[in-house]
C-alpha cells in the first residue's frame, strides 16, 4: 500500500520545527499576555525589516487586513474598487463590506493574475482603490499597475505570495499597502487565523493600528470606527518560530516548483503557470490547467493523489456578487481558467519520490 500523500503536510513541518515552536508557545503561556503581548511587536518589527517596509501591523486574518486597509482609505458607499474576479472571495467581500462596488477586470491566462493592460479602461470617476491579487505565490505586474493607477491607492492582496520578489523587491512592499495572510496553509502560516498589513505611509499606518483595536487612539478614546482585528500573541509566536526557517522553506518550494515544471512542461495537454524572469514565486499553490478537468481529477483521486480547485467559480458569477459588481470589458480568461485549473500537493517537505508519483499519475490521466 503506498504511503498516503498530504496536500499540505503541516505535520511534517511541525515535526521539523517542534522544539522552537513549543518554546515560543510556552513563553506566551508563561508570561500570560495573550492579547498584544511582546511577540506581537517582535513579529511586526521582524516582518517590516524582512519586506523593507516602514510599518507592519499584524491583524486577525488576511481578510481583516484587506478590510482595515479599505477602512483606513475611507472607502465606502458610492465608491468603486477594481480587482480581479479570479481570486478567493475575501478580495471582493471586503469591498462589499465597506459599501463599495467591486469592479472586475480580466486576468492574464499565463499567470492568472490581473492583466495590467485591461486596467486603464476600468478606471472611472468613482475608482478609489485597486486590489491586484498575487495569486499562487507570484505577484501581479505591480510596476505597470502602479503606473496606471497614478494617485489611486493600490492594495496588494499578497495572501499567497509572502516571500516572493518582484524586480528585487519583496511582495507586500510594492504599493501603497500590502496585505498578507498567515492562514495555516500559506507559505508562512500560523496555527489559526492571522495576517499582516504593510505600508510606508505613516498616516495610514497610524490609522490602521487604531482601526484594528476598535478605532482607539488611546485606551477608551475612539477617534474612528474600528474593528476587533488584533492577531493573538500565540499566533504571532508560532509565526516567529516558523520564520526562522522560512528562507529554507521558500528555497524548497521553488525547487519543488521548478521540478514540477520540468516533469510536466513537455506535455501539451498541461498548462503551467508562467513565472516572469524578473520575479520569484513561493508557490502558495502549485496550479495547472487542463481540459476535461473532472475526468483528470477522478483519475488522480483513484491514484491516491489529493487535489483541490483554486477557484472553480469566478466572483462575478457568485450569487452574492453577480448583481452587485461592475464588469469592465469581458472576463473570458477568468472564466476559462476557472474551468481548467486545479492544484497539486505543494509544501516544503514534499520529497522527490512522492512528487514523481504525483506527476506520473497526472501524465497518465491526461494521456
Amino acid at each position: 500500500m503506498s504511503t498516503p500523500i498530504e496536500f499540505i503536510d503541516l505535520k511534517a513541518q511541525y515535526k521539523a520545527l517542534k522544539p522552537r515552536i513549543d518554546a515560543r508557545m510556552q513563553a506566551v503561556l508563561d508570561h500570560g499576555q495573550f492579547i498584544m503581548g511582546p511577540e506581537v511587536r517582535e513579529l511586526e518589527e521582524t516582518l517590516a525589516q524582512y519586506t523593507g517596509s516602514a510599518h507592519c501591523i499584524t491583524v486577525a486574518s488576511g481578510t481583516e487586513a484587506l478590510l482595515i486597509a479599505l477602512m483606513a482609505l475611507d472607502i465606502g458607499c458610492g465608491d468603486e474598487v477594481i480587482t480581479t474576479p479570479f481570486t478567493f472571495v475575501s478580495t471582493a467581500e471586503v469591498i462589499a463590506l465597506v459599501g463599495a462596488t467591486p469592479v472586475f477586470v480580466d486576468v492574464d491566462p499565463n499567470t492568472c493574475n490581473m492583466d495590467a493592460a485591461k486596467l486603464r479602461a476600468a478606471i472611472g470617476p468613482r475608482t478609489k482603490a485597486i486590489i491586484p491579487v498575487s495569486l499562487y505565490g507570484q505577484t501581479a505586474d505591480m510596476e505597470a499597475i502602479n503606473a496606471i493607477a497614478g494617485d489611486i491607492p493600490v492594495i496588494e492582496d499578497a495572501a499567497q505570495s509572502f516571500g516572493a520578489t518582484y524586480r528585487g523587491r519583496k511582495s507586500c512592499n510594492l504599493s501603497t499597502i500590502g496585505c498578507t495572510s498567515f492562514f495555516p496553509s500559506k507559505p508562512l502560516g500560523c496555527y489559526g487565523d492571522g495576517g499582516a498589513i504593510f505600508t510606508n505611509d505613516d498616516a495610514l499606518a497610524k490609522a490602521m493600528r487604531e482601526i484594528r483595536v476598535h478605532g482607539q487612539e488611546k485606551r477608551y478614546y475612539h477617534t474612528r470606527v474600528g474593528v476587533g482585528g488584533r492577531m493573538d500573541t500565540l499566533q504571532c509566536a508560532v509565526v516567529l518560530a516558523k520564520f526562522e526557517q522560512f528562507a529554507w522553506e521558500i528555497a524548497q518550494r521553488q525547487e519543488i516548483g521548478a521540478r514540477y515544471h520540468d516533469l510536466l512542461g513537455a506535455h501539451p495537454a498541461i498548462g503551467l503557470i508562467q513565472v516572469a524572469a524578473d520575479q520569484t514565486c513561493v508557490w502558495g499553490q502549485y496550479t495547472v490547467q487542463v481540459d476535461k478537468r473532472e475526468a483528470v481529477l477522478a483519475s488522480l483521486q483513484q491514484a491516491g493523489i489529493p487535489t483541490t480547485i483554486h477557484y472553480p467559480t469566478p466572483l462575478h458569477q457568485q450569487p452574492a456578487y453577480k448583481d452587485h459588481c461592475r464588469i469592465s470589458g469581458n472576463l473570458v480568461h477568468a472564466q476559462n481558467v476557472s474551468n481548467r485549473v486545479f492544484s497539486l500537493p505543494m509544501h516544503a517537505y514534499l520529497d522527490e519520490e512522492t512528487q514523481r508519483r504525483i506527476t506520473t499519475a497526472l501524465l497518465e490521466a491526461v494521456t
